[in-house]
């Protein structure tokens, strides 16, 4: 047959399947791939190539992809090929496109097209490709251009068509449910349909419906009851049988839907318990399908509302599965066995002895949903058996990941079942132990919470003894070599709260061995801090009782080790235990009162302690504060506050044209002049923003050796002549260098889970003896579960303490500066003589004046700053008062008050620049050189005369 081509392929494409087949190494199978992929670049290029040879090109393409190499060079002639008029290369087109396309890809547009056509084609078969790949290529985007087309499919003559088209309406609920949200009614429509394949289909949709809205389908149980019954009847054609069992799958989605329907409904539970009882009673157990059938029968008894019947045969069709020799239908038991323990805790009891053998069968997975089982069914009489055996099988893992479910597993069992004090410190204690620092730190927070309460039964002299025993414990834990660090947090917080409560054991006992804590896990700086806590507590403890202190040289060496400590926290905890111990006695019981780690705290979520501060600050002018819910639609506060930083939402794209450039005004005044030229910095811009605008008189420009002028050598004017070279140029270029001291705008903050009876067909088995006891002790006792009240813990009284910043106006520095009085800067080494304006953002600490650490003369100083002409220049300020100043003025009239700055500080206000307008008038040579001058270092054509050329270089 290889021969001959068989499968109607050529001998070189089976021969490619078998050279692969019997490749030795993944490199000797990549290089056969490889030299494949050559051949096909080389040959699918080719002219004319028959459709045949087309076809089997394609499909070794998808060979290769299905390798796991790139054929993504063959991608666009397998889109061609579904545009073939003929059937078997329009197939194999979309066959192809379906696995090497995926909905996003750039391709499928160039498939939409052929799909439409497709959909309308008289061929059903060519339907039935196209629907394949649109439950496969299209997306949300592309789902209305086919969506028409499919819907009148439904009502097609062929059923494959109406299965289909079911499935790709299916398809466009999980991708968009909004796109087919007015079509769910078709499901409906479709569950009655004569062929029972579109219905088995419609099951699919609708389950994934009633899940979303059980409400809504309850009118449809008579309808599933009645389907289902017709087909455990065997009333459908042998063609939907599998393994002699009456479509199984069908009858699985029906149970399904039945659970979500009859879900604490007993009236819709009522019309299905006939036919889940007849499949119990018709179900071949002989076959993996029909024990599957038989486990979602079981697990639809557990789900809708109980009968007593039912749950009889369902514990029936559960003792099967244990005593079955299979590991996966022992499983399917003990997860059945879990589901039903939920209604009826007795059924366990008549299969203790199988949950024995499943907790020692060496199948791990077996044995894992053993103890999730045994978890769901512990009560007060067998809490002690099953916590051992977990802590036991927690130590024989190596699984950390499980090992932390068992942990926490242990101890909820040991808060709600504890049989008594001793029990649960020594269970936690081991717990803690052995899963090391896999215990998740809320279990110790919960844990000291639980010791701090107690068990909330209003019975002091027991809570007394469960913190005694966890102390007595714990100091003989202490002395074992290597513990956790979730444990000694533990430890050590508890020996502080404890230690000494009783009188039983002394300070200097417990202090001792706090010393020896910190000083064995030096390098554990979270429990040095617990340690040096509890040194605190106990000290304050003996303090308030007025008992002479006396401190261990080991404490007063640790004290003095923390005090140098390079940590802060360390320190901070050193210092405060100092400070404790130099208080007196009254003192030291107010900051830390015995047992009271369980109060509440009261926290003042309004703030309103500062509601007078608020109130005095608006009566001076500020601004009220707006809620953050408030700002939408608003510009940043920082907008109003700071003229030279703008929010990316106020910029945006400009499309009115720029005006025609006017000629340039061509200098004739001679190099010699022209190298003299000063250029006058501009003053930067002063905060805030709202205070006046004066003027105040220019300030001579005689700086003499430090004088700023422009350098202009080996610069070609672009504007005037050719060229020119200044004969002299006197200025350095490190005088042209500024310090930009404006501060940039800071980002906004947003301010984070039995009797056994055994076949009698079997050979009886003796029972060991230690097994009956285990049994016994497993599931002895009363059957009914037994947990301790709500109340035996009390809940975490967990008091967040929210801080809420309050919002200082900015406008407050105003009300501030017009009681102040200049005050003299130092000098600046850079200062070259030009009068600038003082940036107050730098001078004033708003954290302090909202402490009231700053007098009103301090603040005002530091708002008026230093004079203007002590600051050095800020180049950065030119471009902020250029686009200020020039809105409508001339570039005349720019020029000429730019290069004359006259800015006046009246009292009460803070300085802006106020450009003035020149009062000469015509061409100016000299200010028409500076113009050019200036404005080429600026990097702006001074020809163009409008000025919201500057406002969009500005932003």
């Amino acid at each position: 047959m290889g021969s001959q081509g068989g499968f109607y392929q050529s001998k070189e494409f089976l021969d490619l399947v078998k050279s692969i087949g019997e490749a030795r190494s993944k490199a000797e199978e990549d290089r056969i791939v490889l030299n494949e992929i050559e051949t096909l670049k080389r040959r699918i290029s080719e002219p004319d190539i028959p459709k045949r040879k087309m076809k089997e090109y394609i499909i070794r393409l998808v060979y290769i992809e299905m390798l796991g190499h790139d054929a993504s060079f063959g991608y666009i002639h397998a889109v061609k090929m579904t545009h073939d008029d003929s059937l078997l290369v329009k197939r194999t087109g979309y066959l192809a496109v379906t696995l090497f396309l995926n909905e996003d890809h750039d391709l499928i547009i160039l498939i939409v097209n052929t799909i439409q056509k497709d959909l309308k084609s008289d061929n059903y078969l060519v339907v039935c490709a196209a629907l394949n790949a649109v439950c496969k290529l299209i997306n949300e985007e592309t789902i209305p251009a086919v969506l028409p087309q499919v819907m009148e499919l439904l009502a097609h003559p062929k059923e494959a068509v109406r299965k289909k088209a079911i499935m790709a309406l299916h398809r466009f609920y999980q991708k968009s449910p909004s796109s087919v949200s007015h079509l769910v009614s078709n499901f409906r429509k479709r569950l009655c349909d004569n062929d029972p394949g579109v219905m088995g289909a419609t099951l699919c949709p609708l389950f994934e419906l009633i899940a979303r809205d059980v409400n809504s389908y309850k009118d449809l149980v008579i309808s599933f009851v009645s389907i289902l019954k017709q087909v455990a009847e065997r009333r459908l054609s042998k063609a939907y049988d599998y393994h002699q069992m009456p479509a199984p799958f069908i009858q699985i989605k029906l149970l399904k839907i039945l659970a979500l329907l009859g879900s604490g409904d007993k009236q819709a539970s009522e019309n299905m318990y006939t036919v889940v009882g007849d499949i119990f009673r018709k179900c071949d157990s002989s076959s993996n399908i029909g024990n599957a059938v038989l486990y979602e029968c079981i697990c639809c008894v557990s789900s809708i509302y109980p009968n007593p019947k039912l749950l009889e045969s369902a514990a029936d069709v559960i003792s099967r599965f244990l005593k079955s020799d299979s590991h996966n239908l022992k499983y399917m038991g003990i997860d059945a066995l879990g589901r039903l323990i939920k209604i009826s805790p007795e059924i366990a009891e008549q299969h203790q002895l199988a949950v024995i053998d499943c907790l020692e069968d060496p199948d791990d997975t077996l044995k894992r949903k053993t103890f999730e089982l045994l978890y769901k069914m512990t009560k007060s009489t067998n809490v002690e058996v099953i916590v051992d055996r977990m802590i036991d099988y927690m130590i024989s893992i190596n699984d950390n990941h499980y090992k932390t479910e068992i942990a926490s597993r242990c101890v909820e069992l040991a808060e709600q079942f504890a049989p008594s004090n001793q029990w649960f410190i020594q269970t936690m204690n081991r717990v803690f132990e052995h899963a090391g620092d896999l215990v998740n730190i809320k279990v110790a927070h919960n844990l000291m919470r639980l010791i701090a309460e107690g068990f909330g039964e209003d019975d002091d002299n027991a809570d007394t003894k469960l913190r005694l025993a966890a102390v007595e414990s714990y100091l003989r834990i202490l002395g074992e070599p290597k513990l956790p660090s979730v444990f000694l947090q533990v430890i050590c917080w508890v020996l502080g709260e404890y230690g000494t409560a009783d009188g039983m054991f002394s300070a200097s006992d417990i202090t001792g061995k706090l010393c020896d804590v910190a000083e064995a896990y030096s390098n554990d700086e979270t429990v040095k801090a617990y340690a040096t806590t509890a040194l605190m507590k106990i000290y304050a403890f003996e303090i308030a009782a007025r008992r002479k202190v006396d401190m261990l040289p080991e404490c007063q060496s640790l004290m003095e080790e923390l005090l140098a400590s390079h940590s802060t926290d360390l320190q901070q905890r050193a210092y405060e235990l100092q400070a404790v111990i130099g208080l007196d006695a009254h003192a030291v019981a107010c900051i830390m009162p015995s047992d009271a780690s369980c109060e509440d705290i009261e926290v003042d979520r309004d703030l309103s302690f500062l509601n007078d501060y608020i109130q005095e600050a608006i009566e001076k002018g500020a601004q009220p504060y707006i809620p953050e819910s408030e700002r939408s639609g608003m510009l940043n506060i920082s907008n109003f506050r700071n003229q030279d930083h703008h929010e990316a939402s106020s910029h945006g794209l400009r499309f009115e044209a720029y005006e025609l450039p006017k000629p340039a005004v061509q200098s004739r005044i001679p190099q010699t002049l022209i190298a003299s030229t000063e250029i006058v910095p501009v003053p930067e811009p002063m905060y805030p923003r709202e205070s006046y605008q004066t003027t105040m008189p220019s300030i001579p420009s005689d700086a003499g050796s430090a004088e700023l002028k422009l350098r202009l050598e080996g610069v070609q004017k672009k504007w005037g002549r050719s060229t020119y070279t200044p004969a002299t140029s006197t200025s350095n270029s490190t005088s042209q260098k500024t310090v930009n001291g404006t501060s940039q705008g800071d980002g906004a903050s947003t301010v984070s889970s039995m009797r056994e009876t055994y076949d009698s067909r079997k050979p009886q088995v003796e029972v060991s003896h230690e097994k009956q006891k285990l049994a016994a002790s497993l599931f002895g006792g009363s059957s009914k579960t037994e947990k301790s009240p709500a109340t035996g813990h009390k809940a975490a009284k967990a008091s967040s303490h929210v801080v809420e910043k309050s919002h200082v106006p900015k406008s407050s520095l105003e009300v501030a500066s017009e009681k102040a009085t200049p005050a003299q800067q130092p000098p600046d080494l850079l200062d070259l003589g030009e009068p600038t304006a003082t940036s107050t953002a730098l001078q004033l600490d708003p954290f302090k004046q909202l402490e009231g650490l700053l007098d009103a003369t301090e603040v005002a100083s530091a708002v008026n700053g230093a004079p203007a002409a002590s600051r050095s220049p800020d180049i950065m300020a030119l471009y902020a008062d250029t686009a200020a100043g020039i809105h409508n003025k001339n570039d005349a009239d720019l020029l000429s008050g730019l290069s004359n700055p006259s800015v006046t500080n009246m009292p009460g206000t803070t300085a802006m620049p106020q450009v003035t307008q020149s009062s000469s008038k015509g061409p100016n040579p000299k200010d028409s050189l500076e113009k050019d001058a200036l404005v080429r270092q600026m990097g702006v054509n001074p020809s163009s005369q409008n000025p919201n050329l500057f406002k969009d270089l500005l932003g």
